[in-house]
């Protein structure tokens, strides 16, 4: 079992964290952009002007992190495009699936706008994940 490269988990997590941003981007930022200010004025919250700081730090860290999971993984299930969407696939259940559903337990938003956040979330973070393992060289 070869040690992590470092290096290479954070070039492709920055990778994977510029298309996880560009994804939310198009979706929560162009497409969905109407609902979400619908549904914050429904709770009477306008959104907060930092939130979109946070929301672009975060992308780039889930980023870091799938590819480190990656990085982790490879010695068992073998570099290339299956570990990455393995590794994507299980990181969006435990990061956005369960997350999205604690959310939409709560009322607090329409579940509409969530599941369609969390399915563009699953294909984001899928693409990501393989973009960023391909960065990826131990």
């Amino acid at each position: 079992m070869g040690k992590i490269n470092w290096v290479r988990v954070l070039l492709g997590g920055l990778l994977a964290g510029v298309i996880l941003n560009i994804f939310d981007w198009v979706v929560n930022g162009m497409v969905l952009k109407h609902q979400w200010e619908a549904a914050m004025q429904a709770l009477g919250r306008p959104m907060p002007k930092s939130a979109m700081a946070v929301f672009v730090v975060c992308d780039f860290i889930l980023g870091i992190g799938a590819i480190w999971i990656y990085a982790l993984a490879r010695p068992r299930l073998g570099p290339g495009p299956k570990t990455a969407l393995l590794i994507g696939l299980g990181y969006w259940v435990l990061i956005s699936a369960v997350s999205t559903a604690a959310t939409g337990a709560m009322g607090l938003f329409p579940c509409r706008l969530l599941i369609i956040g969390t399915v563009a979330g699953l294909v984001a973070i899928l693409v990501a994940s393989v973009a960023g393992a391909l960065v990826y060289k131990e």
